[in-house]
């Protein structure tokens, strides 16, 4: 009987790891609770290696020797399939290449409200030569103050803004979405149906900026819901309307996805990770560097904040910033080049 319940435990656990390492295969990384355990790897990757090292314990005893075995072997595996995945991804860099004249920096970073002071978020965005910010949770209020510090040392930004439920008093810094773009890139205007909500995700605010003179890339600022056990549906639908917003053409989306790179994997077109934008940060080596929570080590967090672009640019470098000033996001700011 024990020998038959030590297989019966060894197949489920084979099971459990199969989908935990690789859950789209199953199509559930849009299913609740394999979206919140797939968003770690790095804690699933200590997992794996906690569960490895119980099982050498066990090793010890003779009785259950066979048993420890298995479960040896199957966490290894988890373990083996788990790192190739970071290696594959990257665990982190923070060098970015020299700037050029035609590079461009992206850096989004979900401020929590006023948890970060406009002054450490201008300090931030010269520190990087940003030429596009996106601020989740950070009010058009914030973002004037911060674009006058940066005109103030040469580096102005127009701002743009969207607020859900703007006839709220004092509602929540959530619905609020800020964008600044530098006039270097043109100028831009955000779209109607961002403004009045009739298209954008559901519960918090994305932008959608255009090119008023029609050159130049579309920019999304993009916050999407989280996925809590009852924000399921929801969550699912705005990463629909987040891969929806970049077609063929010329698109950078910036800001919390709320969403790792597993949790698309049904969402990207002709190599794309949502619709045909591709994510930066897993392919210049930062894509298992989490940025939330900002409490936990980077590798042990969620890469949630996201910079994709679609192939007008080629991504030449990332960084997540350490600091996050404190919000319970950190920064990531990434450079890309124009394409060919």
């Amino acid at each position: 009987m024990l020998r038959l319940l030590g297989i019966l435990f060894t197949v489920l656990l084979a099971i459990a790891t199969a989908i935990v390492v690789w859950p789209q295969f199953f199509r559930l990384e849009q299913t609740y609770p394999f979206t919140q355990l797939v968003s770690a790897r790095g804690l699933v990757l200590g997992a794996f290696l906690i569960v490895a090292v119980l099982a050498l314990l066990l090793l010890l005893i003779r009785p259950l020797r066979g048993f420890a075995a298995s479960v040896l072997i199957v966490a290894l595996l988890g373990a083996g399939a788990t790192g190739i995945i970071g290696v594959t991804r990257g665990f982190g860099t923070t060098a970015l290449p020299e700037k050029t004249d035609s590079s461009v920096r992206v850096l989004t970073w979900n401020t929590a409200g006023e948890a970060v002071s406009a002054e450490t978020i201008a300090q931030q965005i010269l520190d990087q030569g940003a030429d596009i910010v996106a601020l989740p949770e950070t009010t058009e209020a914030v973002g004037e103050r911060i674009a006058i510090m940066l005109r103030e040392q040469g580096h102005p930004m127009w701002v743009h803004h969207v607020q859900f439920r703007p006839d709220v008093p004092n509602g929540p810094q959530s619905w609020q979405t800020t964008v600044l773009v530098s006039p270097e890139l043109g100028e831009y205007s955000v779209i109607q149906s961002s403004e009045d909500g009739s298209s954008n995700t559901g519960s918090v605010p994305s932008v959608v900026l255009m090119p008023i003179d029609g050159s130049g890339p579309t920019i999304v600022a993009v916050h999407a819901v989280a996925p809590r056990m009852e924000e399921m549906q929801q969550w699912r639908s705005d990463l629909q309307w987040v891969a929806d917003q970049c077609p063929a053409g010329d698109v950078i989306l910036a800001g919390d996805f709320n969403a790792t790179i597993d949790h698309m994997a049904s969402l990207g077109v002709d190599g794309g990770d949502m619709g045909y934008c591709r994510d930066v940060a897993s392919r210049t080596g930062n894509g298992l560097s989490g940025t939330w929570p900002s409490s936990l080590p980077a590798l042990a967090g969620a890469p949630i904040d996201h910079v994709m672009a679609t192939s007008n640019w080629t991504p030449s470098g990332s960084a997540v910033l350490d600091d996050a000033g404190g919000s319970d996001h950190r920064a990531l700011v990434v450079q890309l080049e124009p394409a060919g």
